[in-house]
Parts: C-alpha cells; structure tokens; sequence
C-alpha cells in the first residue's frame, strides 16, 4: 500500500490541469481502484490483522487526498496567475515614448502621446454652478438617491392620491409595500431631510441625479441632473427669490442673458413660479429647442409653504424661506448651446472631445 503514495505523487507531478487530477483521484481512491480493493479484502481477515491492515490503509488513503488536494490548489493558483497576467495592461509602451523639447511624451520620432480624458460637461457644469451659489454664501448638500414615498412626496404636502403626483412619471423600486419606495424624483426630498438635521437659517444648494418616466425629446431625458436652491430665515419675502434668480442668471450666463418669473403651480411652494432664461441656441429669436418662444424654461421656484415647514417641525409663524430648482443638464445645454440634450447620454466620442 506505500506504493500507492509514491505512485500518487508521480502521477500528479504530471497533472497539467484540475481535470487531470480528477482522473487520478478516480484511478487511487476510486471504486475501482487498488485501494478500494484492499478495502473489499479487509472483510475476510482475522479481526487483528483486519484491525492492522484498516489502520495503514486509512493513513494511506488520507496522504493520498492530501497530495490531491495539495495539487488542485497549486493548479488552480497557477490558473489564475495566468488569468492575472492576461489582463494585465501594458504601460510601458506609453511610458517609453520619446519627449519632445517641452518634456512631453510623443516626440517626432515616437507615437502622439494617449488623449487625456476630462470631466464630462454635465459634472463640469454641476462643478461651475456649486462654485457660483457658494460664492453667494450656500453650502452643498447631497443625499440618497432612492428614496421614500414620504421623503420624495408626502412630506412636500402630497399625500396619497393627491393629483399633483400626476406632474411626476414616477419609478417605483420592489421594496417594501407597493409604491413606498422609489428613484426621486427631484432632490426636494434632501431639502426635507436638512430642515429635520439642521435648525434654521439655513441657505443650502442641493446638486444630484434624479429619475422620471419622460419621453426623450430636445429638451427631456429620463435620467437627468438638479439642481436645488433652500433659503429658511426670518424675513425672507418673494422679492429675496426674485434677487436670487437674477444675481445667478447673471453670474453663470453673463450679462446678456436674462431671466423672467411666469406664475405656475407647485404643491411644495406658494405663491409659485417658473423661472425662464432667454434661449442661449438663438438669443431669444426662436428656434426648435426653445419651441420658437425664445425662452427656455429653465426651473421652478416658490416661497416654501407652510405645511412644508410644518412636516419638519419648523414654526412657520417664525421663519419664512424660498426654494428653486433647475436641470443642471439643462443649463449645461443653455451654457454651450447644445440643440438636443440626448447626445448628452450617447457617449458620442466627436461630441465628448469638443467639450
């Protein structure tokens, strides 16, 4: 029987892969191998010499499937270093290039050197618009992107059924009780959770990705970027939000560009308005983005409603606020006039290198 041991470890020193292992392990300590045999005799001995020839032949057996295992192991380990090595990528080639007399990859006599990536017009733009409320004394706030029906609607003074639920296609996730948990659908519900986390005053811009079922056309993609404005103090009138629109539209788009307030409806904010920019596409001439209007819709605003407040705990009878909120994709399409916002989701390379 300790030949088997010496014939197992020059079997599998010639095993190439987990496969042929296996096969060895049948042809040792298989049904039919020499071992199960010996096993079969053990039967007809004297019970002391059965007793003996039991004990060494489970000490074989156990040398045997720790050779075994032993081998699959470094197999295995062999498999994947080879897997590693693969998928390695190699940079030397990029680091070898030749520098020209700036100091930089890709001289004459060597390849051009690998374009640089950069941040995309969407981040950059989110980038641009924090920098411009900061500079106007908020701070940046963010928060979770699958929400609550309470966070997302309730809290904003829609209940169950309400009819301005209506106003948002609205993507439901299987969690919890039907219709209780969701993508937002705009980033109010992190205004909600900073009145809850922080007493007023408070002046706070919330940036982040939000979801609705809209139909991509020019000016609407279904994943799309927000950008929120929350003012609570004491005092704050209508004409605190009007100055606010204007100082921003100003600022970020420069002295040409010029906003306008429509009256509209929010359930979150009264009284309520749509604040719209001059078409930057066509400079107010009309043209097919801003629907021969020349104006662009640009986002909502109101003053903060009371039973808003009144959900947080807040005294509305004490502090008064305003709130704004516009698509960060949108002012990224106005900033560079971009006709059609879907080739912002595309990956289109000729587009990606011109911004």
């Amino acid at each position: 029987m300790e030949g088997s041991v010496v014939e197992a470890e020059s079997l599998l020193a010639r095993c190439k892969s987990v496969a042929d292992v296996n096969v060895v392990e049948a042809e040792l300590i298989g049904k039919r191998s020499r071992l199960a045999e010996v096993n079969r005799e053990l039967r007809g001995l004297p019970p002391d010499v059965r007793r003996e020839r039991g004990r060494r032949l489970h000490e074989v057996r156990g040398r045997i499937e720790s050779l075994l295992v032993a081998r699959r192991e470094e197999l295995r380990a062999a498999s994947r270093q080879t897997r590693l090595e693969s998928d390695r990528i190699d940079l030397s080639e990029v680091m070898s290039f030749p520098l020209d007399r700036g100091g930089r990859p890709g001289g004459r006599m060597g390849p051009p050197a690998p374009a640089r990536g950069h941040p995309g017009v969407v981040q950059r733009t989110r980038d641009e618009l924090e920098d411009v409320f900061v500079g106007m004394g908020f701070i940046v706030v963010e928060g979770p992107e699958v929400e609550t029906d309470w966070y997302n609607f309730e809290a904003l003074n829609m209940p169950p059924a309400h009819p301005a639920r209506g106003m948002w296609d609205t993507f439901y996730l299987r969690l919890g009780d039907p219709e209780t948990v969701l993508l937002r659908t705009h980033t109010s519900p992190v205004q909600i959770r900073l009145m809850q986390a922080q007493r007023p005053p408070i002046y706070a811009v919330v940036p982040g990705r939000c979801y609705r079922r809209d139909t991509p056309d020019a000016r609407h993609v279904p994943i799309f970027h927000q950008i929120e404005g929350l003012v609570i103090d004491r005092g704050i009138s209508f004409s605190d939000l009007a100055g606010t629109i204007d100082a921003f539209t100003t600022a970020y788009f420069g002295e040409g560009i010029h906003a306008r307030l429509r009256p509209a409806f929010f359930p979150f904010t009264e009284p309520s308005a749509e604040f719209e920019i001059t078409c930057t596409i066509c400079a107010g001439v009309g043209c097919r983005t801003c629907s021969q209007t020349g104006w662009i819709e640009l986002g909502g605003c109101g003053m903060v409603d009371p039973a808003v407040l009144g959900a947080v705990g807040i005294d509305d009878e004490e502090w008064s606020g305003f709130a704004f909120g516009f698509g960060i994709d949108r002012c990224a399409q106005m900033r560079h006039g971009i006709p059609d916002m879907r080739v912002l989701l595309e990956n289109d390379a000729r587009f990606l290198r011109q911004l």
